[in-house]
């Protein structure tokens, strides 16, 4: 049995050697550990992969023993996972299906190990994607009027269905405080770089009209203040004069396909931690 463990703690002398020798003595052997120090706030990042006999492993009894033996004495925050495991990830979408059909396609193929229990739109447009991916949608208007109503629609959803974590693939709503808070570092948005310099309806109109010679996407983990959650992922692509708005639209959808499953796939494999707003990506 494959566990993966994700640590953050004030840092000391001995972490590293603690887990590694709990993990040994229960039988486990590490195939993977990365680390990190933060300087400046003092604290420990840890991420480990692990071998255990399947015999003898029993994760809740791991979970007992490791609270009690290392991560009660070293004031950890702490989580384990057993790998094979596959999340539960919803879907929300608008109108733009660039994202979902990019995300659906990985899906398909493999390449994003989670279950995929619904589709979520404000719009019916997207409907036909969602079957032909053989995938539930639900069409959940929202307007100014009925958006608590819809709000409440959605969670019962996410509940039903136990959905570990959403993503956002250019579902064009603020998302509220309640579902924020019910999926803190739970639910994983993709917008352009340009905010907050070009934000607005037409980004890309506008960093055309100021000759800008990089376009970018970003990926992050949605917080109640708008887009300016954790980070998760970013990239660039370079553009000039010859450009036309069509063409920074094209290459500004191709990066937010591109770094929205990066970051999905970061998440999925249990690669990011959280804290001070901030992300600590491993490789």
């Amino acid at each position: 049995m494959k566990t993966t463990i994700l640590i953050h703690c004030p840092d000391q002398p001995g972490i590293v050697h603690a887990v590694t020798g709990f993990i040994q003595e229960k039988g486990g052997n590490v195939v993977y550990l990365d680390q990190h120090v933060d300087q400046e706030a003092d604290v420990f990042f840890m991420r480990l992969e692990s071998d255990f006999d399947s015999q003898e492993y029993e994760l809740e009894q791991f979970r007992k023993s490791f609270e009690k033996e290392i991560a009660s004495p070293y004031a950890m925050k702490w989580q384990v996972y057993q790998n094979g495991d596959k999340p539960r990830m919803a879907i929300f979408v608008s109108k733009y299906n660039h994202c979902l059909y990019d995300l659906l396609s990985r899906y398909h193929a493999g390449e994003l190990q989670v279950t995929i229990p619904f589709i979520l739109s404000n719009h019916a447009a997207l409907a036909p994607i969602a079957e032909q991916f053989n995938i539930p949608f639900h069409h959940v208007p929202v307007t100014k009027e009925t958006k608590a109503k819809a709000e409440e629609k959605q969670l019962r959803l996410l509940r039903d269905q136990k959905v570990d974590f959403i993503v956002l693939a250019r579902y064009m709503q603020i998302v509220s405080s309640t579902l924020i808070g019910n999926y803190l570092n739970k639910i994983i948005n993709i917008h352009h770089s340009f905010l907050p310099a070009f934000a607005g309806a037409k980004p890309y109109h506008a960093a055309f009209e100021r000759g800008v010679k990089i376009i970018g996407a970003t990926s992050h983990y949605v917080t109640k203040e708008l887009d300016a959650g954790p980070i998760i992922e970013q990239d660039v692509t370079t553009v000039s004069h010859s450009h036309s708005i069509s063409d920074f639209i094209a290459k500004g959808r191709d990066l937010e396909k591109i770094v929205l499953s990066r970051a999905v796939r970061l998440h999925v494999q249990r690669k990011t931690i959280v804290y001070n707003n901030k992300t600590v990506i491993f490789s």
